[in-house]
C-alpha cells in the first residue's frame, strides 16, 4: 500500500523545495486586485503583495480554491495512493475547508480523502503539514495520521499585532467604530488565533510595547520545539525581539517567515507576530 499523501493550501507558505522534500501537494488560494486575479505563491509573492497593498486604492479580496481545483489535485494524488490527508487554514478565516470537503465527497469510492481544519494558518499550518508528511513517510497510515495531526493542533499558537486596524475592519474582524477609535488612539492590538478565530489578547499604544508583549507571551512556555517570527522583512524590531527571547530560550532558533499574501490581506503590511510550536 502506498503511503498517504498530504495536501495543504498556499497559506502555509511552503517553498517548492519543502514540498518536494516532504511530498506535500499545495492548492493555491486566489487574490483579486480589481480585475486582476493572482494565485497565492504562484503568480504573486509576499513582497509583491505588500508593494501592491501600499499602492492600490482598493484593497485585495481573497477567495478559496474552487472545488474543481481540489478535485484535480486529489485525482492526481489518487493515481499514486489510496490515502489522502488534506489539512487547511482555519475554517473561520476561509471557505477553503468547506470546498476541500465538497471535492472529497465528490470522489467517494475512488480514494479515501480526509479533510482537517487546522484552526491556524501561515507557519502554523506549515509545521502541521511537514510533521504529518514526516509521519506518513515513517509508516503511519491515514487512520493513524488523523488523530496524530489533531493532537498537534493544540500545540500551535499564533500571536501578532498589526500596524493599522484598517484591514481587520475591512475584513469584518472588528467594527468600523472600534477601528476608528483604535486608529485615533494609535492602539496596536495584540491578537491571537484561538480556536481558528482572530481574537483580541491585549491593547498597547506603541510598537515597542507590542514587541515586548510578544516576548512575554513566548516566555510563558516552559518548552518550545520550534518558533518563528512572522514579519514582512527583518528589521530593528526583529533584533530587539530576538534579544528579548534569548533571555528565556538562549539556544532557540528564531527564523523570520514572511507572512503570505492571503494573511496580509487580513492584517495589512507592517504586522509582526510569532508562531510557537509547543514541545511536550
Amino acid at each position: 500500500m502506498a503511503r498517504p499523501i498530504i495536501v495543504t493550501d498556499s497559506t502555509a507558505g511552503l517553498s517548492p523545495a519543502e514540498c518536494e522534500k516532504y511530498g506535500i501537494q499545495v492548492v493555491p488560494l486566489y487574490i483579486r486586485f480589481g480585475d486582476q486575479v493572482f494565485r497565492e505563491g504562484v503568480d504573486i509573492s509576499s513582497e509583491q503583495m505588500f508593494t501592491r497593498m501600499r499602492r492600490a486604492s482598493l484593497g485585495p479580496v481573497t477567495s478559496p480554491p474552487t472545488v474543481d481545483d481540489f478535485r484535480q489535485v486529489y485525482l492526481a494524488a489518487a493515481r499514486r495512493t489510496d490515502q489522502i490527508l488534506s489539512i487547511h487554514l482555519s475554517a473561520k478565516l476561509s471557505q477553503t475547508v468547506a470546498f476541500a470537503q465538497a471535492a472529497a465527497e465528490s470522489l467517494l469510492g475512488r480514494t479515501r480523502i480526509h479533510v482537517i481544519d487546522s484552526q491556524t494558518t501561515s507557519a502554523g499550518l506549515a509545521v502541521l503539514a511537514r510533521e504529518t508528511a514526516k509521519a506518513a513517510a515513517a509508516g503511519m497510515t491515514l487512520d493513524e495520521l488523523i488523530p496524530y495531526v489533531r493532537g498537534l493542533i493544540p500545540r500551535i499558537y499564533l500571536v501578532f499585532f498589526v500596524d493599522t486596524l484598517e484591514y481587520l475592519e475591512r475584513g469584518g474582524r472588528i467594527g468600523k467604530a472600534e477601528a476608528l477609535l483604535g486608529s485615533m488612539l494609535n492602539i496596536k492590538p495584540l491578537l491571537i488565533l484561538e480556536d481558528g478565530e482572530i481574537q483580541p489578547l491585549e491593547k498597547v499604544r506603541t510598537r515597542a510595547k507590542a514587541v515586548e508583549k510578544l516576548a512575554e507571551f513566548v516566555a510563558e512556555f516552559s518548552r518550545i520545539k520550534e518558533l518563528w517570527i512572522l514579519q514582512e522583512q527583518e528589521n530593528e524590531e526583529t533584533a530587539q525581539l530576538r534579544e528579548m527571547l534569548r533571555e528565556y530560550f538562549p539556544s532557540l532558533q528564531t527564523p523570520v517567515v514572511p507572512y503570505g499574501p492571503v494573511l496580509a490581506s487580513h492584517v495589512g503590511p507592517g504586522a509582526m507576530g510569532v508562531v510557537v510550536f509547543e514541545d511536550v
